[in-house]
């Protein structure tokens, strides 16, 4: 029986402040070495949300090192939040969102906490994988709000799972995911998908020739939209370490593919 192709992934990721805000509270990490990309939304005042996002996946990395599963590892990084966060008067500490995908033989295993999310994509179609833990999105699971009235509701930011919750351990998103030859995967945190709606996001993908070229129309496109936060993206596909093979339909990847070989 022959063996199956090992598998590698190519990926891009980018991260600005936007047209607002004056500091990057988003943070992101890339460790194909680990088989590891992350993305971390902090909140705090004074600055305290990029030291709970960067807090974060600094945890999170070291404890995938250490051979934890990637559950662990996000609860891990809540409690560094936690053991780190320094009360200051008027202000209700620090805490992050999370997004996480760990490379597991052809799959992913996905996992998140708060509103950062993940989408797979293909050249006609957006999934989004993750269901966020935030207020609005509640009211939609129980029928009191549309997907489009949450899009616009003055609290669609307020969260209702974050890691550095002090005394409540965050309930983690946990997910397996396989990826057609034509799929990406797109990790993004809410500055990105406040600005698009999935079509959008769905389109700028679609278009872009690389996927380097794909994260900067991304957050160029959320930028011109506004710009409101930071905004953060990590896009990945999967395939084989060879060049793959001519299929009879052109696909996402495929294309990508293409353009990455020297």
């Amino acid at each position: 029986m022959s063996q199956p192709s090992p598998v590698s992934v190519v990926f891009a990721a980018q991260s600005v402040a936007g047209q607002v805000r004056t500091h990057n509270e988003d943070a992101l990490a890339c460790r194909p070495d680990l088989g590891l990309w992350a993305l971390a939304d902090g909140m705090g005042g004074h600055a305290r949300g990029e030291v709970a996002s960067a807090l974060a996946l600094e945890e999170l990395v070291g404890a995938v090192q250490q051979g934890e599963e990637l559950p662990a590892a996000v609860q891990a990084a809540h409690l560094a939040i936690v053991a780190a966060a320094q009360p200051v008067a008027g202000e209700a500490g620090m805490g992050s969102t999370l997004v996480a995908v760990r490379l597991d033989g052809n799959e992913f295993e996905l996992a998140w906490v708060g509103d950062s999310r993940a989408y797979r994509i293909g050249s006609e179609h957006i999934e989004q994988l993750s269901h966020d833990h935030s207020w609005v999105q509640a009211m939609v699971d129980v029928g009191r709000m549309s997907a489009e009235e949450a899009r616009e509701h003055p609290r669609r930011n307020v969260i209702l799972q974050c890691l550095g919750q002090v005394g409540q351990a965050p309930e983690v998103g946990l997910l397996r995911v396989r990826l057609a030859p034509d799929e990406l995967l797109l990790l993004c945190s809410d500055g990105l998908t406040n600005e698009l709606d999935d079509a959008a996001i769905q389109r700028c993908c679609a278009e872009a020739d690389t996927l380097e070229a794909m994260v900067e129309q991304l957050v160029g496109l959320a930028n011109s939209h506004g710009g409101r936060d930071n905004i953060s993206s990590i896009v990945l596909g999967l395939g084989p370490t060879t060049e793959p093979r001519e299929a009879p339909t052109p696909g996402l990847l495929r294309k990508l593919f293409k353009s990455l070989q020297p």
